[in-house]
């Protein structure tokens, strides 16, 4: 009778009966696909490109979009080359500009002379993006600088069209992808004012995007707090250390977490154990800004850079998204071709082999002792779903990795299997030295996919991962990798910054201000600070210059310069105004900012007034510079 009762229960062992429960939150199946495609585009092409701003007013003339060599393919095939696996197109961008033949608005690409107001450049990327073997996704900007309804509840309706027509004309989209940037000055409908709205009720987000869910429900959400991929919080790509897939929303005043309406606090930690799974993408471009400015050729990213970004990103469990910005030919310059597709070789070459397939792998506990099913041989088959599982009981746990002759790695990646639920809290990773144990590196926060990256190459015969977790370990995939040396890649400088030898900073009454000192000292790490609203420079001597070059401080946003005038003078009493303008964006990416005459100038003095600044926790607007330079 016993033999019988182990007999059966034996033949009905099975994997799924035995397999680990789900821990906390799990990911959806659109949020697993997002998980795996790790790396793609978002292109900014729009009549902005043409007037070389960041952001446009949405008073350009339809007649200023035409692309004299437009080639969707060359930009997508160049994005491929980089590793990338999907492309995002912004659609429809801040100035109102329609880049499809839309019914919603004339303000579109059929006023514009591109293929006799015949082209559609939305199918043209969805075309480019299915050759190329690409996921394709949308994005449209609910802030329209150019409609003249934007603003009253009838702008809801225009804009909810807008993502019926774009969803249910352009294939099967991976992404819809929705910016924070919500109200401000414009050219609505001709009239040039400024237009607030209350972003937390506004787009009535809950029912706008069950619009997504029925005409698009394999698209993963993205906003700041997007129903299923979370902004990191900056606009560098870069996620921190510790960066959970799991995260408590909190909403603000009381208010339903939705954008505009939550706590941002920890966009870039997530919260361990959170009550959603909403990952995190870093978003950067290739370029310092979004948009193609002909001045920043030299500034393309460089590899070790993306690299960096890369690690810190996708690495951290999360995705990179990477801006594209095809010139006014309508294609990408051959500085950003060339460095996507050195990019692209180097990601192929540091993971081409990993050292663990050499080893003979060894491990503390292995659930129901099912090597099959569970065993270590799971951590290599390049599988992300199968698994290295210990028994319910057992929350600590090591896998050891032995060699037959030492061998040399910098990179360390581990996986879990996320369908399961964000498990491990933390590792350490040992080295066998002289005789003893080790500790070289340690981790939080595993996830999708944890890159830890030593601060220098190790060598060692064996290497033993400690893992610990509130309930049962699971893990998927061990890699140790040797990432290669970058040579021949330099910083590129500012071009056609004048020497700064002999230059001060002074106040109204012609004083020296000591500590303005930092704002020209060409250390970018180094901040001046005023509560002033301006900044003046005293060259010493009449210059003739064609721009200005302004930095803010780049630890906090607080202090930015948002809307600015540009004046000059002969003996710092009498001032001319030469330029005023917006820096856009500037608030989440606080990169250098040109402002460019109309012609060339000459003066002794020149002050940088703030007209609008990024108040600090306290909503002061106290400036803060990090450099200044002007160009010949």
């Amino acid at each position: 009778m016993i033999y019988v009762a182990v007999f059966m229960s034996a033949a009905s062992f099975s994997q799924n009966q035995i397999a680990p429960k789900p821990y906390g939150a799990l990911p959806s199946p659109r949020q697993l696909k997002w998980q795996e495609t790790e790396m793609y585009c978002i292109i900014h092409f729009t009549p902005t490109t043409f007037q070389n701003l960041e952001w446009g007013y949405g008073d350009a003339n339809p007649s200023i979009f035409n692309p004299s060599n437009f080639s969707a393919q060359q930009i997508v095939d160049a994005a491929k080359s980089g590793g990338f696996m999907g492309i995002v197109y912004v659609a429809k961008h801040h100035d109102g500009f329609a880049l499809w033949p839309t019914k919603t608005t004339s303000y579109n690409i059929s006023k514009s002379p591109w293929k006799n107001g015949k082209g559609d450049i939305v199918k043209e990327f969805q075309i480019a993006a299915k050759k190329a073997g690409l996921k394709f996704g949308i994005y449209c900007s609910p802030w329209d600088r150019h409609n003249p309804v934007y603003g009253t509840p009838e702008y809801l309706t225009v804009y909810r069209n807008q993502l019926k027509e774009l969803y249910t004309q352009y294939g099967d989209l991976f992404m819809s992808w929705h910016d924070g940037a919500n109200g401000g000055d414009g050219f609505y409908g001709g009239k040039k004012e400024k237009r607030k709205v209350d972003q937390t009720t506004y787009y009535d987000w809950k029912n706008t995007w069950e619009i997504t869910r029925k005409l698009q429900p394999n698209a993963s959400i993205f906003s700041d707090i997007g129903l299923d991929v979370r902004w990191v919080g900056n606009e560098r790509g870069e996620g921190p250390e510790t960066s959970w897939s799991t995260i408590d929303l909190q909403g603000i005043d009381g208010k339903p977490a939705m954008p505009g309406s939550t706590q941002n606090f920890n966009l870039g930690t997530g919260t361990r154990g959170g009550k959603h799974w909403i990952p995190f993408e870093g978003d950067v471009a290739l370029r310092p800004g979004w948009f193609y400015h002909p001045e920043e050729d030299s500034k393309v990213k460089k590899t070790a850079e993306l690299f960096n970004i890369y690690c810190s990103s996708v690495g951290h469990g999360g995705a990179l998204d990477l801006g594209l910005s095809p010139t006014k030919e309508g294609r990408l310059h051959p500085n950003d071709v060339k460095a996507l597709a050195s990019f692209g070789s180097f990601l192929k070459e540091t993971f081409a082999h990993n050292l663990v397939k050499e080893a003979t792998i060894s491990v503390s506990n292995l659930r129901g002792n099912l090597q099959k099913e569970f065993g270590p041989a799971n951590l290599i088959d390049d599988d992300r779903y199968s698994y290295w599982a210990t028994d319910d009981q057992v929350h600590q746990a090591s896998v050891t990795l032995s060699f037959k002759e030492p061998v040399l790695f910098s990179l360390i990646q581990l996986r879990e299997n996320i369908k399961l639920g964000q498990r491990i809290d933390s590792v350490v990773v040992e080295a066998f030295m002289n005789n003893e144990w080790v500790k070289i590196a340690k981790a939080t926060s595993i996830g999708a996919n944890k890159i830890i990256r030593l601060t220098e190459p190790q060598k060692t015969s064996q290497l033993r991962i400690q893992i610990y977790a509130p309930v049962s370990i699971v893990l998927s995939e061990t890699g140790l990798y040797l990432e290669p040396k970058i040579v021949n890649e330099s910083q590129a400088k500012e071009e056609n910054a004048l020497d700064k030898y002999g230059w001060r900073v002074i106040n109204e009454n012609g004083s020296t201000v000591e500590d303005g000192f930092y704002a020209i000292d060409q250390n970018e790490t180094t901040v001046y600070s005023t509560t002033q609203n301006s900044i003046i420079l005293d060259f010493g001597s009449e210059l003739t210059f064609s721009g200005l070059g302004y930095l803010p401080a780049q630890d906090k946003s607080f202090g930015a310069i948002e809307k600015y005038e540009l004046l000059i003078s002969a003996d710092a009493k009498h001032w001319t105004s030469v330029k005023s303008g917006e820096f856009s964006n500037i608030r989440s990416n606080p990169i250098l900012q040109r402002i460019i005459l109309d012609k060339a100038t000459s003066a002794r003095y020149v002050k940088l007034t703030a007209l609008q600044a990024v108040s600090d926790e306290l909503g002061k607007p106290n400036l803060r510079f990090a450099e200044i330079n002007v160009y010949r």
